[in-house]
């Protein structure tokens, strides 16, 4: 399998007053294409910081980072946000759905950013939200959809643009234990569609799910291990 994503040596650094916060240093992490990886650490362990580097949310302070065999270490805002929209899909703790729109108009809006036609953006939207079992609820606002259900809509809306990487923050953060054992076997499902699944945790039950795990401490990876019996959705 080719390799999806290269870390080489990656520090990122923060001025915190009159310190210097070192939230990565010197992490090295190759991920192939279709992997299905979790990243943990406790609290302070760089994990947040990772997850924003790999999803070109931020860049490093020194080091490169290579996506699907582009370097995106020094591009500017502009050009992450293009990279983002091509090849990431994001799922959040928080779910960041838009309260004013539906299910379908939140679904739809990262086609907007890439110049996509009406017809085709509900198209699309609607296909993605058929995938995720909510093809009742396109025109529900999130504040008329369960915990589990807008997690759902953030899922559909993560895929619309067909990326190559899903990457999921704490997805179960705010679910009870039935609504994430849900929403994780549709983070499976998605895996064995062909994408590369990558999951930011600190719940062990979660990451489990995964196939490697990735275990980060004071900003450094403690472990890299295969998961060698995955738990089975």
């Amino acid at each position: 399998m080719d390799e999806v994503i290269r870390l080489e040596n990656i520090h990122k650094y923060y001025r915190v007053g009159d310190q210097t916060v070192k939230a990565l240093d010197g992490v090295t992490l190759n991920v192939l294409r279709h992997e299905y990886v979790a990243i943990m650490g406790p609290s302070g362990s760089g994990k947040s910081t990772m997850m924003n580097i790999l999803g070109c949310l931020d860049t490093p302070t020194d080091g490169r980072y290579f996506l699907s065999g582009i370097d995106v270490s020094d591009m500017d805002d502009s050009e992450l946000a293009h990279v983002r929209n091509k090849e990431i899909g994001f799922v959040f703790q928080s779910f960041n759905l838009l309260p004013r729109y539906t299910s379908l108009e939140n679904v739809a809006l990262p086609l907007i950013y890439s110049g996509i036609s009406r017809v085709e953006r509900e198209r699309r939207a609607t296909e993605a939200l058929t995938s995720v079992g909510l093809e009742s609820r396109m025109e529900h606002r999130p504040n008329e959809l369960s915990g589990g259900q807008r997690q759902r809509v953030a899922v559909a809306r993560a895929m619309v643009n067909n990326p190559s990487i899903i990457l999921a923050d704490e997805p179960t953060g705010n679910l009870d234990t039935k609504t994430s054992i849900d929403i994780m076997r549709l983070f499976d499902k998605i895996w064995r569609g062909g994408n590369t699944v990558i999951l930011v945790t600190h719940e062990e039950d979660i990451a489990r799910y995964a196939h490697r795990i990735v275990r980060l401490r004071d900003g450094k990876i403690e472990s890299d291990n295969t998961n060698e019996n995955p738990t089975i959705v």
